[in-house]
């Protein structure tokens, strides 16, 4: 019999409590949008607070700016989070029922969605407060993979976003009936590949710290380059780890089973590739953008 790894027993509730009739519980996967928030917040007041980081010793907010610029960015996260799931993965799910798209606590968020919701409140930010656009963009990048970190490993602790059934003696037994339905010539055990960690440490940990080891090297004194990593290392990250990650449902047909796009013979492009190659194109463009002001 192969080796596999059992999932660990561990509650996707840190805790609930009932009151007036209500239960409201705290997740592990709320905490980490909380937690990463709180310690990407943390990161840019120490960045901000180290003028010698920045062209002409410059830094690009003032610690008010920033205060102000995390609303912002709270806001665009959820809301582009949900209605980039809503667009790219839902496939017209809400339309019988739309106010359940408000119902944000139910589940359904996008890091492409996301990430678009982000680049549109730092865009609109620093245009209305007068900051400069590249060095913002910077900033903000390099505060983004802990959240993805802490978001990933929540993904993990809620058995969800599993990856392709695989024979490697790192492959997780993932409870649920969804998880359990592999197939019997291809595997002995449903051990699956554990994709939220692969994501939670290219996305999150490696991609962290590459970026934070080019800002303090001078990085942050070529506006855009950081962003311009980001950019290519996420899309990057996510494309790889597309490769062993079982496909949303929704995209899976008979004919399909791989809910692949554009595929030929059994290969082509998930629906998380296809969203991720703008991303390392932009993200090479900007990298090259930013050497040529140099």
């Amino acid at each position: 019999m192969q080796a596999a790894l059992s999932f660990p027993d561990i509650s996707p509730e840190i805790f609930s409590i009932t009151l007036f009739g209500m239960e409201f519980a705290l997740r592990w996967y709320a905490l980490g949008y909380i937690a990463g928030i709180a310690i990407g917040w943390a990161m840019i007041r120490w960045l901000i607070g180290r003028a010698g980081l920045w062209p002409d010793n410059q830094p690009p907010m003032t610690r008010e700016d920033l205060e102000n610029l995390a609303t912002w960015i709270v806001v665009g996260v959820i809301l582009g989070g949900r209605i980039g799931y809503v667009l790219f993965y839902s496939k017209g799910a809400y339309l019988s029922d739309p106010w359940a798209i408000l119902r944000v606590w139910e589940g359904g968020m996008a890091f492409h969605g996301g990430f678009l919701g982000v680049v549109a409140a730092v865009y609109f930010f620093a245009r209305r407060h007068g900051l400069p656009l590249g060095s913002t963009a910077d900033v903000v990048a390099i505060a983004a993979p802990p959240g993805i970190f802490l978001v990933r490993v929540a993904n993990f602790i809620n058995a969800e976003l599993w990856g392709r059934p695989t024979d490697l003696p790192w492959g997780v037994v993932f409870p649920g009936e969804a998880a359990q339905d592999c197939r019997p010539d291809v595997i002995l055990l449903c051990a699956r590949h554990p994709s939220q960690l692969y994501e939670a440490g290219l996305e999150g940990l490696l991609l962290g710290l590459i970026l934070i080891v080019v800002a303090l090297r001078g990085g942050f004194k070529r506006p855009w380059l950081v962003s311009g990593l980001f950019f290519a290392g996420y899309g990057l990250s996510r494309f790889m780890v597309e490769f062993v990650r079982q496909p949303d449902a929704q995209f899976v047909t008979p004919g399909n089973p791989l809910g692949l796009y554009l595929h030929i013979d059994g290969y082509g492009l998930t629906a998380g590739q296809l969203l991720s190659l703008p991303m390392i194109l932009i993200g090479f463009w900007v990298i090259l953008r930013s050497r040529r002001r140099a």
